[in-house]
């Protein structure tokens, strides 16, 4: 039987398939919207939409919400036992100066406050694979509010939403509200914190962080955005760059960056180590962000902490996961079975320096294997998406094609939240190079 899903997905084709001239020139509308909106910034539009949009049924809703409820409990497993045993932390990767970070408590009643779970989903059976953990830094909030806001020049949409009731997700206020019954368990709360947000505002998505600004001030916080480099760190107070003494920070700088340019951040992280600023996002959640969990995950060390049904769920949905070094692996497996693998970094983000072995001929994948050998890359089992029909009308040549789907599961506090939809018409779905994405609905 078909899926209601699938249907809605047929009523939107149907219409656009049969008015290509109004949906093309809806599509210029929203590219117009789009460059006027908060998906503009750091000199480009962020957000390059289809015309589809991701709708879900309100089953497969409670299938993510099952799916948060198991890995967030695994999770917050691997992070409490690293923190609590020096023996099973050997099984981590970490330089001597993160794992001190790592280590420092964070004294309110969260090991991981806001992350986002990247999984391939089959809209069809509900099978899954995790592709990647996204903990500091997890964004997309911003691109799914405005390209629903979008979707109000869609006239394909108007069309189906005469004969089926939708809602969006509220990504904003349920993360002001989770981050402030947090703090409210914080051991050094005061009565009202100054809020920072904070980044390298180079790379950050800055017109999400003013949302997010505007969302603490409208519930009465006063809150700013912070260049983390120009944060100071004086008599046990830690001070933003406008000289406002900050009691809580959302931290939405990654630790990679923040490791990268360690000594110019040493105010930031001084005032974590003496435990006299709150960071929501303290360093411990790097322990789910980076890509080594999965090969953790599937090793004895870890799986003892599990229970059956949760050791099942690891084999069943983290894909296999090794390090592409030539003392962990057989370097001659990775390159014979090219469609069976995925190269990533270790400890990135924005899909930089991804590669999967079925977008490139033999020749050329020997080379990139060779390239990332012994250079801190993981190699890792290619999970094929799930793909549904679409179209780009911003395309050169305009046509319906297969895309994959990648399902971002926004998880605050151990609570499903909402969903981040992208897609591609390549092998991997990245920020780099082909990565489209949609508004997400519930029906």
């Amino acid at each position: 039987m078909k899926s209601i899903m699938r249907s809605i997905q047929e009523e939107y084709k149907s219409y656009i398939t049969e008015h290509m001239e109004e949906n093309a020139a809806s599509a210029l509308t929203v590219e117009d919207f789009l460059y006027h909106s908060p998906a503009y910034y750091h000199g480009h539009v962020h957000v390059h939409p289809l015309q589809i949009p991701k709708v879900f049924s309100q089953d497969t809703i409670r299938t993510f919400q099952n799916i948060v409820q198991t890995a967030y409990r695994i999770f917050t497993k691997v992070i409490r036992e690293y923190l609590d045993h020096p023996e099973y932390r050997k099984n981590f990767p970490f330089s001597e100066e993160l794992g001190e970070l790592i280590l420092v408590p964070n004294l309110y009643d969260s090991l991981l406050p806001m992350t986002r779970f990247d999984i391939f989903f089959n809209e069809e059976d509900h099978t899954f694979k995790f592709c990647e953990i996204n903990t500091d830094g997890t964004s997309g909030m911003n691109e799914d509010r405005v390209l629903n806001q979008a979707l109000n020049y869609n006239p394909a949409h108007t069309y189906v939403k005469e004969s089926h009731s939708f809602q969006s997700f509220e990504l904003f206020d349920t993360w002001v509200e989770t981050c402030l019954s947090l703090y409210d368990t914080y051991e050094k709360k005061v009565e009202k914190p100054h809020i920072a947000i904070v980044d390298f505002l180079e790379n950050g998505t800055v017109t999400e962080f003013e949302e997010f600004k505007k969302r603490f001030q409208k519930y009465g916080y006063s809150c700013e955005v912070c260049e983390i480099t120009k944060m100071k760190y004086r008599d046990h107070v830690l001070y933003s760059p406008s000289g406002q003494p900050v009691d809580l920070i959302y931290r939405r700088a990654v630790t990679t960056d923040i490791m990268a340019r360690y000594d110019e951040v040493q105010d930031f992280t001084e005032a974590v180590r003496h435990q006299d600023v709150c960071v929501m996002g303290s360093f411990c959640t790097q322990i789910i962000h980076n890509k080594w969990l999965f090969k953790a995950l599937r090793e004895q060390p870890t799986l003892s902490l599990l229970t059956r049904e949760e050791q099942m769920f690891v084999k069943e949905h983290i894909p296999y996961t090794n390090l592409l070094d030539e003392h962990f692996c057989d370097v001659n497996q990775v390159t014979a079975d090219k469609d069976r693998w995925i190269i990533k970094p270790l400890d990135s983000y924005a899909s930089k320096g991804v590669f999967a072995g079925m977008d490139y001929s033999k020749e050329k994948w020997n080379a990139i294997v060779m390239k990332n050998l012994n250079k801190g890359s993981i190699y890792q089992e290619y999970c094929p998406p799930y793909r549904t029909e679409n179209i780009c009308f911003t395309d050169q040549e305009a046509a319906f094609k297969p895309y994959s789907n990648m399902s971002g599961l926004f998880v605050y506090n151990g609570t499903f939240q909402g969903v981040y939809s992208r897609l591609s018409d390549g092998g991997i779905i990245s920020s780099q190079y082909n990565e489209k994405e949609v508004a997400t609905l519930v029906l």
